[in-house]
């Protein structure tokens, strides 16, 4: 039996679903000399939208008369692998960077429709606030052990916090917006902010600059009357005296008009307010004092059940003992 071979302009194209009707720029030629078919498994839409037959049952007989471009959404479906034995085009494009996120609205999406996840469904804005703070603790501890397999879990999950949020927003009677709002938005500010590198604005030689353009940005934007709107003030108590100093400092406030006082409150933002004004981040100092000080406690309880005492039987002398020389960090590493 000789073997076919089709007839020149025959191809199969493969069409991404996530993208919708989207086909290869490189397939369009083809079909003004072709007949089209398109493979049951492509998604409703594109079949709608292309026009095209399913393929007969003839389809290598018929491309071997006459140029056919067969629309597939799977290369490995047995119309598309005869095809291509016989010589047909593969067209294609690459997916563009961002299309996995279409799965992730996608999904979000189904969890949160009638005959979804109950508890999705029952979810709004104030019920994800602790998980948003949550995962975004979680990727900080990633971040800070270096653990690269955790770092991009933990990412997803704060994603995940952005997608639910839109989702629930989408559902809103008064103001509705959804997921695209979300990322217009950003892109929007994103080329506002950077007219160095979106437009025709004198380019900016280092990061302290660049930071400096965009508070001014952002106050002209939103049209703000005071240096200190807009600072997140649900952040934590150091995090937030560290902010408002930066801002004061860049408004002109000298360091002496800065809080200062004998008041618990106030001798922590004057030890804040003097780390940020010398180059230090005092959330970070404070949460690297606080982390090391809990691997002395681990080590310090793991030599006390070494020599057979429990933890929670040690007395004050014992605990200063124990602790007594794990004031170094390579000593605590070494016991851990």
């Amino acid at each position: 039996m000789d073997e076919v071979r089709v007839a020149e302009g025959s191809a199969v194209v493969l069409v991404d679903d996530r993208l919708g009707e989207v086909v290869p720029a490189a397939a369009v030629p083809l079909l003004r000399h072709a007949t089209t078919y398109a493979e049951p498994g492509l998604a409703p839409a594109a079949r709608e939208a292309l026009g095209a037959p399913e393929p007969p049952a003839d389809l290598l007989a018929q491309a071997a008369r006459e140029p056919v471009v067969l629309f597939v959404g799977d290369l490995g479906c047995a119309d598309a692998e005869a095809l291509r034995a016989a010589g047909a085009r593969t067209i294609g494009a690459p997916a563009p960077p961002g299309v996995e996120l279409l799965d992730a609205v996608t999904v979000m999406d189904r969890l949160r429709s009638p005959g979804g996840c109950p508890w999705d469904a029952e979810q709004d804005h104030d019920t994800l606030r602790k998980y948003l703070v949550e995962e975004t603790y979680e990727l900080l501890d990633a971040i800070a052990d270096g653990d690269r397999e955790a770092l991009r879990e933990e990412l997803g999950d704060v994603l995940l916090q952005v997608l639910f949020h839109a989702r629930v927003a989408a559902e809103d009677a008064a103001d509705p917006f959804d997921i695209d709002a979300v990322a217009a938005g950003l892109v929007s500010k994103l080329v506002s902010r950077h007219p160095n590198v979106f437009a025709d604005a004198e380019a900016l030689l280092d990061s302290e600059s660049q930071h400096a353009r965009w508070e001014e940005l952002k106050q002209q934007e939103k049209q703000r009357e005071s240096i200190v709107d807009g600072v997140a003030l649900a952040q934590p108590a150091v995090a937030l005296a560290a902010k408002l100093v930066q801002r004061a400092a860049r408004a002109g406030i000298p360091p002496e008009a800065l809080p200062s006082g004998a008041a618990p409150g106030e001798a922590l933002f004057d030890i804040a307010a003097r780390a940020k004004l010398g180059g230090g981040d005092p959330e970070d100092e404070l949460r690297a004092v606080a982390l090391s000080f809990a691997e002395r406690i681990r080590a310090a309880e793991q030599r006390a059940r070494k020599s057979g005492r429990e933890p929670a039987e040690l007395t004050a002398d014992e605990w200063r003992a124990l602790l007594s020389d794990l004031s170094n960090p390579v000593a605590v590493r070494s016991e851990s």
